[in-house]
């Protein structure tokens, strides 16, 4: 079987009713949508046109694998579910807050005999040695200090910061 232009027709190809291609343009010409809700409305429209997914691609600056699975999710799910992306799990949290807790405690207390200040690797290291953690690389710990409203570096702001009373009418 042959399309109008003489071709025979792909096997996952884009053909979006009116009312779709009417929302579509509704999303890439008003602005207020999310940046992947835009993009994945201006692959289905350009699919719809014909364009090559090397094409879509390159005009994008995303993956051809990008385009496909766009393509796909219309293919599969509808309108709906091409715009959308399934939810992504993350990770699971590496520590409970109990762990959590006692390394930001660890980090407020008074650093090694030799040392002005705790380092991130040498916290790390000492919370496995306390066994408050089997084991932790520094970069989990830094992110988790990260979160801290608390100034470590600063000596005059932390958890053991005491305010002048000057500042106390403030």
């Amino acid at each position: 079987m042959h399309s109008k232009l003489g071709r025979m027709p792909k096997k996952n190809e884009v053909h979006l009713r009116p009312d779709q291609r009417t929302k579509l343009l509704g999303i890439v010409r008003t602005g207020q949508h999310k940046a992947r809700e835009t993009l994945y409305a201006h692959i289905l429209l350009k699919s719809n046109r014909g364009w090559t997914d090397t094409q879509i691609a390159e005009a994008f600056d995303v993956s051809v694998d990008t385009v496909r699975r766009t393509r796909l999710r219309f293919l599969q799910g509808g309108l709906k579910a091409a715009l959308q992306e399934r939810p992504r799990p993350g990770a699971p949290n590496k520590l409970t807050m109990e762990q959590e807790t006692a390394l930001i405690a660890l980090a407020c207390s008074k650093p090694p005999e030799g040392h002005q200040r705790w380092t991130v690797r040498r916290l790390a290291e000492e919370a496995v040695k306390r066994g408050l953690v089997p084991g932790i690389v520094a970069e989990t710990l830094r992110q988790i200090l990260k979160k801290t409203p608390s100034s470590l570096g600063n000596s005059k702001a932390g958890a053991g910061a005491t305010l002048p009373p000057s500042s106390w009418h403030a």
